[in-house]
């Protein structure tokens, strides 16, 4: 007897034979050997452990954008503006993980925040943050690789791009038609450099802080000098709250990623396990490394150092370099742009691997083409990480004028892309909650419940909204069309998505006593052998 359902609850590939419940059905159980079906279309396979899920995330989260665009994060708002917008923009991350936690623990759905607003909010909700969440992803793995090719160029100037963007693109598409326990473990290390990298600096910047750089104790001496707040745009109280709020949008952008928890849920092993415990130790790693580093910084660069607003986009232009220069130690540069190589390279592995990911939740839902489902015998969803992939070779747009021009373009697209998904997280959770209720599912039987429902919840959906909606603000400031259309492109691409799949298929809100509360739902080990004996 075949399962019909798309989870497996043990790692599949395995000699054993694996008990899955029939969606369906009078609650019984069937029997299904993985070796006789382990190409079975929409078929993932559970072998990502909860380090693995971890590290996903921190991948996902800490790129180029830390280590660089904190500068201009540093220039815009001061030390002591900077530091609140972290936090505060941490706790709309927190919101959006614990919302993720419950629903992802109960129903842990590869791609999960399209397929939950499918089947609790709206179906054409669910489009629209699907298809966006999944073109920022694939465009954000052209400028990946096109970000690599630039960093290696602060070695030798003189190296084409173009051949660096190729050799990147094969060795991580690759990379991802391994078996996804291959990939789990590649991107752990790769993002351990970058966590190893941050505590050094944390380090450092104490015992610059302390005296043992050139400069001799500095302590909270730029908080007086030029300031804990900076002035942005225009003059007085008003351009120190603008350069707080510029700064919580950048916050904002810059903590994207740690909710890729939820994409590799449908292929951990033990979910209602593992996935609690990945949330928990991706958001407080995550907030502990950005806030900490923020707060030194503050301490060691002063926000009118110039060099903050250089632009670069190689090791030149991180507040770590000149914290190190103005230390006058030599040496930092290179390695810190070795470790924005490994950022890069790093982000562009996750970033097929949760675009394809995505892909796979869209097509289970009817809501992309049937063939995205289909997996190889490894659990690796060949043609949702080959379409991924191929947006990549966008990045030889940079290669031509013109062509970078449609590059931004593309790329200014996404930059909304994961606020719409936190919010419709959080979005998706109240009507989650609501279904429950509806269909007297007791919310004390979840295998994760978090804390202050449904006001944390409301709290994520207020401020993510707000911050979308607010976070092209200068434009209003000194009006310019263009600018106004690069800042508010996604925004109108999400509405014309949702508002077109509505036009087309005419279909309604999802009520509470109907949602989906089954397909994909995971029963924990012991419950299935009680039910099927051993196995």
């Amino acid at each position: 007897m075949k399962a019909t359902e798309p989870w497996l609850p043990y790692p599949a590939g395995s000699a054993a034979s694996v008990v899955t419940k029939k969606a369906g059905s009078d609650g019984g159980y069937g029997v299904r050997d993985d070796g006789a079906d382990s190409t079975r279309q929409g078929e993932l396979q559970r072998q990502l452990s909860g380090r693995h899920l971890n590290f996903i995330a921190i991948g996902g989260t800490i790129g180029t954008g830390f280590f660089l665009s904190t500068g201009t994060a540093l220039t815009k708002a001061g030390p002591a503006g900077c530091l609140i917008s972290y936090v505060f923009v941490g706790t709309m991350l927190w919101s959006v993980m614990v919302c993720l936690g419950e629903m992802a623990t109960y129903m842990p759905t590869a791609g999960a925040f399209s397929a939950y607003a499918t089947r609790f909010v709206d179906p054409s909700l669910g489009f629209a943050v699907g298809w966006l969440y999944w073109f920022a992803w694939a465009i954000t793995y052209a400028l990946s690789l096109t970000a690599s090719g630039l960093i290696i160029q602060y070695w030798n100037p003189d190296v084409n791009i173009g051949i660096l963007i190729a050799v990147f693109w094969v060795a991580f598409t690759l990379i991802n038609y391994l078996p996804v326990g291959i990939y789990g473990e590649l991107e752990m290390w790769l993002s351990s450099l970058k966590v190893i990298t941050i505590v050094g600096f944390i380090i450092f910047a104490i015992c610059m802080a302390a005296g043992a750089g050139q400069e001799g104790v500095l302590g909270f001496k730029y908080w007086h000098d030029p300031g804990p707040f900076a002035e942005y745009l225009v003059e007085g109280a008003t351009g120190k709250f603008v350069g707080f709020w510029a700064v919580i949008i950048q916050a904002a952008f810059a903590y994207q990623g740690a909710e890729l928890v939820g994409v590799g849920a449908g292929e951990a092993r033990d979910p209602g396990k593992t996935v609690p415990r990945a949330i928990r130790v991706t958001f407080w790693g995550i907030m502990a490394l950005f806030v900490v580093s923020i707060w030194l910084m503050g301490m060691v660069v002063p926000s009118s150092d110039p060099n903050l607003l250089s632009g670069s986009s190689n090791a030149s232009g991180s507040p770590l370099v000149i914290a190190a220069q103005r230390a006058g130690v030599k040496v930092l540069p290179d390695i810190i742009n070795a470790v924005l190589l490994t950022a890069v390279l790093s982000a562009a592995n996750s970033n097929v691997y949760s675009g394809s990911r995505v892909l796979v939740a869209l097509a289970e839902d009817g809501q992309a083409p049937g063939i995205f489902k289909k997996t190889n015998a490894r659990g690796i969803p060949i043609y949702a990480v080959g379409v991924t992939a191929a947006f990549g070779l966008l990045g030889f747009l940079n290669l031509s004028a013109e062509g970078s021009k449609v590059f931004n373009w593309l790329l200014n697209i996404t930059a909304v892309a994961g606020l719409t998904t936190w919010g419709s997280t959080c979005l998706s959770h109240l009507y989650f909650m609501r279904a429950l209720k509806a269909q007297g599912i007791d919310r004390s039987s979840l295998p994760y419940i978090s804390r202050f429902q449904p006001y944390t919840a409301i709290y994520g959906l207020f401020f993510n909204i707000l911050v979308a909606l607010t976070q092209g603000f200068t434009v209003f400031m000194d009006w310019n069309t263009s600018d106004f259309f690069a800042a508010y492109i996604s925004l109108i691409l999400f509405a014309v998505c949702w508002a077109g799949h509505k036009l087309w298929y005419r279909q309604p809100g999802v009520r509470p006593e109907e949602a989906d509360l089954v397909r994909g739902r995971y029963d924990s080990h012991e419950e299935l052998a009680v039910a099927a004996g051993p196995v």
